[in-house]
């Protein structure tokens, strides 16, 4: 049977990767997909420098559209990245009849409606594994795997470069700013880290998962969004005495009034098996009604990870490339007629529990002024640790744990105890998670 024929866009780490590892394992591929899948164009600004990776044998222009405009090409492998030129030449792709696979989370987190809309219009497919996790294959898992379930929550580490960082701030005692130096020296960060330390990359992949899992449109603009620029190793000390560790997590979760979608720094107890995920690695967690709780765990980010999962995205196509549209996997789980209006909620009717630390006067009766503030909020006490003075100091930490609240009664709580004269710093605030 005839090959099926691929153009490439863009040939960087991950392009590189996938080209590499498709003519490495093209036997295996081969018999896994039915037909061979070959490269057949790559399209680069870097036209000597892709050459060299691809050799001879395949083509190699400075202009995507070309590949686009060849009507030998069947799948088009978006890998450029970015909301801009990547958004036009998806969507002409898609328009010349091209199935599309991406590892572009931020595209699909911010215009994957419009995406999927036209690409169903037209028949295609847009496959996305890449853009989630790596070499996790999460997508394929929440999509298929569990389409049995009815999913109650997802909480994920999905980014590779604020997990390193955490966990160095950990395990040496160091502050995020020295950390973040040495993530950059080791290749972990970029030099402008922005989209991962301020939590956008995860909110992304976040965006993209519980679309699929509750069958709502991908909506970024209502996620909420913190990093971990602000964390102190203070609390990853105190966390870590209480028996919890501190990771940026992706949460999404069903509730009675609406969708959670959320990404923050988040106490997770230490017996968990995500709060023991170190270094640059992945993992997700998800809960359904049927299978229980499920763990996905596995590089998320890489050359040859990444391509793991744009391959088998290329192998899917390949096996329903004659299919009927009709009865394809949807490309968010649900048929497009069968997706619902379920609002996402604004944050302030977030349901968690909450770390707190205080710097207080040392003094007789701070402790209850405290607990009376939470009390009159609705607020229940799960935990408290208070630091011993050292001899001449006048103020200590006073940590606390609760139990769950909505997040704007606690809002009104710590405006309130901010206000006390014996609060002597800004009240640090951290969201807490049993996942259980």
């Amino acid at each position: 049977m005839k090959a099926i024929k691929v153009g490439l866009l863009g040939i960087g780490t991950v392009g590189s990767g996938t080209f590499n590892v498709l003519r490495r394992n093209q036997e295996e591929i081969r018999g896994r997909a039915g037909r061979g899948i070959e490269i057949a164009m790559v399209a680069d600004l870097d036209v000597a420098r892709a050459k060299s990776i691809v050799g001879d044998s395949v083509e190699v222009v400075d202009d995507a559209r070309k590949v686009i405009a060849n009507p030998e090409i069947d799948i088009v492998i978006e890998l450029i990245g970015g909301y801009g030129v990547a958004k036009a030449l998806v969507l002409e792709a898609i328009a010349a009849g091209k199935h599309v696979v991406t590892a572009n989370k931020a595209l699909l987190a911010v215009h994957g409606t419009e995406i999927f809309a036209a690409a169903h219009a037209k028949g295609v497919i847009v496959a996305f594994e890449a853009a989630v996790a790596g070499g996790i294959p999460i997508i394929k898992a929440l999509r298929e795997g569990l389409t049995a379930n009815r999913i109650e929550w997802i909480a994920g580490i999905i980014n590779g470069t604020t997990n390193f960082i955490l966990s160095e701030m950990r395990s040496k005692g160091l502050d995020f700013g020295v950390v973040l130096k040495e993530a950059q020296r080791l290749g972990y960060a970029e030099a402008d880290p922005t989209f991962d330390i301020e939590g956008v990359d995860a909110a992304h992949k976040a965006t993209i998962m519980s679309a699929i899992a509750f069958g709502i449109p991908v909506q970024f603009d209502k996620a909420h969004v913190e990093g971990i620029t602000k964390l102190q190793a203070a609390d990853i000390k105190y966390a870590e005495q209480l028996g919890y560790r501190i990771k940026l997590l992706g949460i999404t979760r069903r509730r009675d009034n609406g969708i959670e979608l959320r990404v923050h720094p988040t106490l997770i107890p230490t017996n968990r098996l995500i709060a023991n995920v170190e270094g640059a690695m992945n993992a997700v967690v998800v809960q359904g009604d049927a299978v229980g709780t499920t763990l996905y765990y596995g590089k998320g980010a890489g050359s040859e990870p990444t391509a793991s999962a744009v391959i088998a995205d290329l192998v899917d196509i390949t096996r329903l490339h004659t299919a009927d549209p009709e009865h394809r996997v949807p490309h968010l789980a649900f048929r497009p007629d069968a997706m619902n209006d379920t609002p996402i909620l604004a944050m302030d009717e977030v349901q968690t529990a909450f770390y707190l630390r205080l710097c207080v006067a040392d003094q007789a009766g701070v402790l209850s002024s405290i607990t009376t503030i939470l009390a009159e909020n609705d607020i229940s006490i799960d935990a408290v640790l208070q630091r011993e003075s050292a001899e001449g100091e006048k103020q200590t930490d006073l940590i606390i744990l609760t139990h769950d609240t909505v997040e704007g009664r606690m809002n009104k709580a710590l405006a309130q105890m901010q206000a006390l004269t014996t609060v002597l710093a800004p009240i640090v605030r951290i969201r807490k998670e049993e996942l259980a």
